[in-house]
């Protein structure tokens, strides 16, 4: 920075004009990241129309279609009539998925609905693919409905087109319960062993543009395909490296592990209705299924004809986009780049040194001392979080995905802003302001060359910001002419500008409150940035020791003020409902029956129903961490029954069936299982192996999800000599002084919440 700016009063105006630059950047960012419009029916036929869309979706997503309902079968019919409709050729994959994790063995039936249409000369196969079962606390609108629904008026928009490869529509049964029949898919059918290119489309909300954000190993051709062929691509490679460290999964994850490459897309907006029954046509933004809907059409019709087999690559390819402007380069770049950004923070050091600005020490000070903010603002976001759970322990229950959270995440913003501030006032006298500017741009050059090494597709973030303010600094100190100096600090952070402040909003989207913390560094992090331009505007404020506690103060006391304005705007309401957690278990055994809820605190309907921490009634395994329960009158209801038991060494046979005609029926063990099978009547039998166990139960835990009136023929292998048997139905019995679930709460997504639960232990 040339330092003559700095001795005149032409310096605030300068700061101001670098700030409306960054704010500029920001607010193109944001407009040029929103969804699409929805296209009505009046359509050009050979286009998608989301209104056209919503006329499949009014048909079946009206009311929860979990696994083994009949809502879920009445859909299914719906979808294979319609696709024959259209001329494909269609099958119904009966068949029974299972899915193992740590200590938990989950089967299901499943009703795999797969049309084709066949390629004139295939070079492979495209597979579109969705899932029609939807959670069963909420009809399912936008999970997994809307791309459902898409690819309905994806078919109807090729209308005729003979396209060179083979089209699978893929539409699956027990996503909800377990990737169950992507699972029964790859595993039994014919066309899940000959690989391909999959298109999966997903939902974790209710709005939002289409996000392709996860895709297979070796993605750069395909990466380059989805930038050159969808009108409105969103989606970045960092996206693509925060998903594959975290415990998530989709059907995708099934289809990845089987051999097929492809993409995976989802709207993530409005996450709060996310497995509720908010999940509804009257919430779902029609441009979220606009969008998916172009996507889906633009690359069937793009892969549709190309020669699949070149679409084959060594190595993913890092890509965003700034300011509209796609960027796509190698992987095998990352690590060149990391180091240019990390040698060119070392020559801006080493320039401003050599003007007598700054020293190495006062540079490293400050580099090492940065950590303070960032810490400091990780902890202030997570104490926000604690002060809110503590004040409306529903927040607690919706797991940080709030109706309204904007104000809360401004106040989080804010209180991140005042570390920052407070670090940098405190540390300009003794530093310097160069100093501190040089060591927040190392913290991205540094977090840059440790993205290369962990998360190469995410590197970019850091590097490409630290790069480009790197060189806008070092041209400001090189240049004579002040107002030279300004336009190359603000072209330097325009990279920055686009980047990370976007992240941010989509961190604090993505992951919700529980971890404020997390955008609270985002935020100190684009804050380091942009210190050359707070010294501009506040050069005189590490001086004076009032003004200097005076400007975070304001910050933290405004941020304070933001999480008050919060709970008073984000109350419970019939639009905008706080979950809630109630089931009815009765344990057979004993005959007597108990309310419960995981809710940290029980609302006011709840606490009609619970009253104690108390579960000496519940049956044997059942509980899973903390518990609320109160007495229940008993209905009357026989628990599974279990018979033909042989057991030889560890190796347990039994046949279980539900005496209420119960469709979902989970088993609990007091050891280990290292092995399940399922044998049905009809001569079907599916097995997996099992390792590791449940937390906050039983060891082990064996579910069936649309068990057959009849039963099924289990086989474990495990020592344990206790089980408990517990089916379940949807819904709370009807008994006296039962009051009706109010309108301003709904079902929490817990599995076993809102259900009527039967149990009885047996000996093995």
């Amino acid at each position: 920075m040339n330092t003559n700016l700095l001795d005149t009063p032409r310096r605030t105006v300068a700061g101001l004009v670098v700030l409306l630059v960054v704010a500029g950047v920001i607010t193109g960012t944001a407009l040029l990241q929103r969804g699409v419009s929805p296209e009505p029916a009046s359509a050009p036929s050979a286009a998608f129309s989301a209104e056209r869309a919503m006329r499949h979706l009014e048909q079946f997503a009206r009311e929860p279609r979990p696994l083994g309902s009949s809502a879920n079968a009445r859909t299914e019919r719906y979808l294979a009539d319609e696709l024959r409709a259209a001329g494909l050729s269609v099958q119904v994959q009966h068949a029974v998925g299972v899915h193992p994790a740590d200590g938990l063995a989950t089967f299901g039936r499943v009703d795999n609905v797969i049309a084709r249409l066949p390629g004139t000369d295939p070079s492979g196969t495209v597979v579109l693919a969705a899932h029609h079962d939807s959670a069963a606390m909420g009809p399912g609108a936008a999970d997994d409905g809307a791309a459902v629904a898409a690819m309905l008026e994806t078919v109807r928009a090729l209308g005729d087109a003979r396209l060179r490869n083979d089209v699978v529509l893929l539409i699956t049964d027990g996503e909800e319960n377990g990737l169950l029949g992507a699972e029964a898919f790859v595993r039994e059918h014919p066309l899940g062993s000959r690989g391909g290119v999959v298109l999966n489309f997903e939902a974790r909300g209710v709005s939002g543009p289409s996000l392709m954000f996860e895709t297979s190993r070796d993605n750069a051709r395909l990466v380059d395909l989805f930038n050159d062929t969808v009108p409105n691509p969103r989606g970045d490679s960092s996206m693509v490296e925060v998903y594959r460290v975290l415990p998530n999964n989709t059907d995708f994850t099934v289809f990845a592990d089987a051999g097929f490459s492809g993409l995976n897309f989802a709207f993530i907006e409005g996450a709060a209705r996310y497995h509720t029954a908010g999940d509804s046509i009257a919430n779902l933004d029609r441009g979220s299924l606009q969008h998916h809907g172009e996507n889906m059409l633009a690359l069937t019709r793009t892969l549709g004809g190309a020669d699949l087999r070149t679409l084959t690559t060594d190595h993913d390819n890092t890509y965003f986009d700034v300011l509209g402007l796609k960027v796509s380069y190698p992987n095998g770049l990352v690590w060149p780049l990391a180091v240019v950004a990390l040698l060119l923070v070392a020559l801006l050091t080493w320039l401003a040194v050599r003007r007598g600005l700054t020293s190495v020490g006062r540079v490293a000070l400050a580099a090492g001392s940065a950590v303070v903010p960032l810490a400091v603002a990780f902890g202030l976001g997570q104490l926000a979080w604690t002060v809110l759970t503590w004040v409306r322990p529903s927040y607690d229950a919706a797991g940080g995905l709030l109706h309204r959270p904007t104000l809360f995440n401004v106040a989080v913003m804010l209180a991140a802003v005042a570390a920052l501030l407070a670090w940098y006032l405190l540390l300009r006298g003794r530093s310097g302001p160069v100093a501190l500017a040089i060591g927040g741009m190392t913290w991205h050059a540094l977090l840059g060359v440790v993205c290369a090494a962990y998360a190469p597709g995410a590197s970019f973030l850091f590097t490409a910001p630290a790069l480009l303010a790197a060189l806008g600094a070092g041209v400001a100190l090189l240049v004579r002419h002040p107002l030279w100096s300004v336009v190359a600090l603000a072209v330097g952070l325009v990279v920055g500008s686009g980047l990370l402040p976007y992240f941010a909003y989509e961190v604090f989207g993505a992951v919700g409150l529980s971890l404020a913390g997390v955008g609270a560094v985002f935020t100190v992090l684009f804050g380091l940035l942009l210190l050359p331009a707070v010294e501009l505007l506040l050069p005189e404020l590490g001086t004076r020791r009032r003004t200097t506690s005076a400007v975070p103060a304001t910050a933290l006391v405004a941020s304070a003020v933001l999480v008050a304005a919060g709970l008073a705007v984000d109350t419970p309401d019939a639009t905008h409902p706080a979950p809630t957690h109630l089931a009815y278990v009765l344990n057979a055994d004993i005959g007597k029956a108990t309310w419960v809820s995981g809710e940290p605190s029980p609302s006011d309907w709840t606490a009609n129903y619970v009253t104690s921490r108390n579960t000496d009634a519940l049956p044997e395994g059942y509980q899973r961490g903390p518990l609320w329960t109160g007495p229940a009158p008993a209905i009357d209801a026989e628990g599974p029954e279990i018979t033909d038991v042989v057991k030889e060494d560890d190796e347990v046979t039994f046949h279980v069936r539900s005496r209420r005609d119960a469709r979902s029926i989970t088993l609990r063990l007091n050891a280990p299982m290292t092995e399940a099978s399922v044998r049905l009547a009809d001569g079907t039998r599916v097995r997996t192996a099992v390792t590791g166990t449940r937390e906050n139960t039983w060891p082990s835990e064996l579910r069936f999800r649309d068990l057959p009136p009849e039963g099924a023929t289990i086989t474990i292998t495990t020592t344990s000599t206790r089980l408990t048997a517990m089916d379940e139905t949807p819904g709370i019995p009807a008994l006296p002084d039962t009051a009706p679930r109010p309108d301003t709460t709904t079902a929490s997504t817990r599995e076993d919440g809102d259900v009527t639960a039967v149990a009885h232990t047996y000996r093995l």
